[in-house]
């Protein structure tokens, strides 16, 4: 999907206010059927599960019924729902955000924190660090390290034509910044705290804000600064 799509389907969609509610009351499983919730339990104790709106208006048409009753909102109003993880073939840690749309490639590894947006795609034994943010239509080859705090933007305000492209085996330093159309190519490195506005090419290093290349990673000394470790990688 292109930008012009994505606004498209967030602005028509229904927006939902996630919603569980535990509830304590006399209710039998008659009074549940051909509800727009789904209900789960017996006797006086329940859960209902759904849009929050329809479960409020049967609520208070209910209330000299109910005994007790404990709400929880997970998102309002939301246009789209989060990614079903039962799906994904990757290490997800808690706290990670990753919204329905996006993909996540085989042995990935999503750290407490992350955001990915609808459209983006992470390659296969990818880290997204922690708090990294993947915009819209984000694409992130394999192997490839996105460091904490870093953002790929997105192509949705401001709009773009272009999403953000990370090659394979790239290396994101923490809190960079790669601005909406940019290509980084395979095998580069981008430094911590860099802000990168125009393409990146292939095997070399590059730092500063704005960004510029400063040397080939074929330079660097210490290869272990610019390795990643497989024994992180993986859902066995």
């Amino acid at each position: 999907m292109n930008y012009k799509q994505i606004a498209e389907l967030i602005g028509k969609s229904r927006k939902k206010t996630p919603a569980k509610v535990w509830l304590q009351g006399s209710f039998r499983e008659a009074d549940f059927k051909g509800r727009d919730f789904q209900a789960f339990g017996e006797g006086r104790f329940w859960v209902l599960v759904g849009d929050y709106p329809p479960i409020e208006e049967w609520l208070k048409s209910r209330r000299a019924r109910v005994s007790q009753a404990h709400v929880e909102i997970g998102a309002r109003f939301s246009a789209l729902p989060l990614l079903d993880l039962i799906k994904v073939k990757a290490r997800v840690e808690p706290g990670a955000v990753i919204r329905q749309g996006a993909h996540i490639g085989r042995d990935a590894v999503i750290m407490m924190g992350a955001v990915i947006n609808i459209g983006a795609r992470v390659g296969e034994r990818t880290m997204i660090d922690m708090n990294a943010v993947l915009g819209a239509r984000a694409l992130i080859g394999r192997n490839c390290h996105i460091g904490a705090g870093a953002v790929i933007a997105g192509v949705l305000e401001p709009p773009s034509a272009k999403p953000v492209i990370i090659e394979d085996n790239v290396l994101v330093g923490a809190n960079a910044v790669v601005l909406e159309g940019v290509r980084v190519g395979r095998g580069s490195v981008v430094a911590a705290g860099a802000v990168v506005i125009k393409n990146i090419p292939a095997g070399t290093v590059a730092a500063g804000v704005p960004a510029k290349v400063i040397k080939k990673v074929s330079e660097i000394g210490r290869k272990d600064k610019v390795s990643l470790l497989d024994v992180l990688r993986g859902t066995d």
